[in-house]
């Protein structure tokens, strides 16, 4: 498989047409009626995931929060092409990723809220917690990949970042390692076009995709809004991993709807035309214009995906809203992996200033808990 970098692969067109390419097509021969309807479910939960998170953020609820709307089919299409032993290595926007995955909705939102390290055990689901530093996760998965090569496991590793990630020498360093080794890790990235505020064009002069290439690793670039392109690409991708083929560089061409998080205020740098351009072109509207197009649709259904949608927002608003608030002073734990006298130091100033004035303590975690908050 030499993967291809000049046109995105694509399945299905804007309008819910399918589009003629037998080679990805036959990736997905298995994906009938329900199939479609449950990856049409994931894509719609995933969004109200986000919202919810979104509203919880403005709310005071959250620290803080990553918004994925518009990229919920680069990343359930790639979810739903991984096996329960292919492990995932996540940057901070992959929470549709994380409920494909199997992770309790409530356990989504604890570490935006600054009241746990871990949202979730990554034992559990085979998942890391997000990476916050951008591009770290690349070499961790390289690392994980080769690692799993070496102890006869036939499993996939697929590592997902941003556009903004392939600036950073953490990524070019994953591509050298994964292609002098071989290292079976399928490096998915979200080309999102915009870097919080950098346009895509001012990143790289040529497309993303072909950056591997350089490194001698074959590459794909995909139709990041077509759930189905994305589940053959990946699959492909996956199984060549799996089965001793090496690195594979995905490239899924996208959009972030939103901001880059509840911090950033996107409109200071990109216009409404271009959104609603982007808009037009929404993964969630296209899967359901297939449904509609290939007879499949039915009101009966898309009341239970709501009704699925709207109960995973209630649990992750229930789990956040009992949460309890983080302790300040367990900003200084696990700074180091043993005590560090100069940590320590800094700790017991801060517990004197929040005795000497309690008060300096009360805004550091959020406390809107009135009964009826509603999003």
């Amino acid at each position: 498989m030499s993967g291809t970098t000049e046109y995105p692969v694509q399945l299905i067109q804007p309008d819910g047409a399918r589009v003629h390419n037998p080679e990805y097509q036959a990736l997905i021969a298995d994906i009938g009626p329900d199939e479609l309807w449950q990856l049409y479910e994931d894509l719609v939960v995933s969004r109200r995931i986000d919202t919810e998170a979104v509203a919880l953020a403005r709310q005071g609820q959250l620290g803080l929060w990553a918004p994925g709307e518009g990229q919920e089919a680069a990343q359930v299409g790639s979810a739903h092409a991984l096996q329960p032993d292919d492990y995932v290595f996540s940057s901070y926007r992959e929470a549709a990723v994380a409920y494909c995955r199997g992770v309790d909705p409530g356990a989504i939102t604890p570490m935006w809220r600054g009241v746990a390290h871990s949202s979730w055990d990554p034992a559990e689901i085979n998942m890391t917690n997000p990476a916050i530093v951008v591009g770290a996760q690349g070499l961790h998965a390289t690392g994980y990949a080769y690692a799993a090569h070496l102890d006869g496991a036939e499993i996939a590793t697929l590592a997902y970042f941003g556009d903004g990630a392939t600036s950073q020498g953490d990524i070019a360093e994953a591509l050298t390692f994964a292609s002098t080794w071989s290292a079976p890790v399928v490096f998915f990235c979200q080309n999102n076009h915009w870097a919080i505020s950098e346009p895509v064009h001012l990143q790289s002069a040529t497309p993303i995709a072909q950056r591997a290439v350089g490194h001698g690793i074959p590459a794909s670039r995909v139709d990041g809004n077509d759930v189905l392109a994305v589940l053959a690409v990946t699959r492909q991708a996956a199984a060549r991993a799996r089965t001793g083929g090496g690195p594979f560089f995905i490239e899924a061409i996208t959009y972030r709807m939103g901001p880059h998080t509840t911090a950033d205020d996107p409109t200071r740098y990109r216009t409404a035309a271009e959104t609603g351009e982007w808009a037009r072109r929404d993964p969630i509207l296209r899967m359901r214009r297939l449904l509609e197009r290939e007879g499949l649709f039915d009101p009966a259904a898309q009341r239970r995906v709501d009704e699925r949608a709207g109960e995973v927002a209630h649990r992750i608003r229930s789990a956040t809203l009992t949460m309890p608030d983080p302790d300040p002073l367990e900003l200084f734990d696990h700074v180091y992996a043993t005590p560090h006298p100069l940590v320590a130091a800094q700790r017991r100033d801060y517990a004197e200033y929040l005795a000497d004035d309690p008060a300096s303590g009360e805004n550091v975690a959020p406390t809107l808990r009135e009964e009826g908050v509603r999003s």
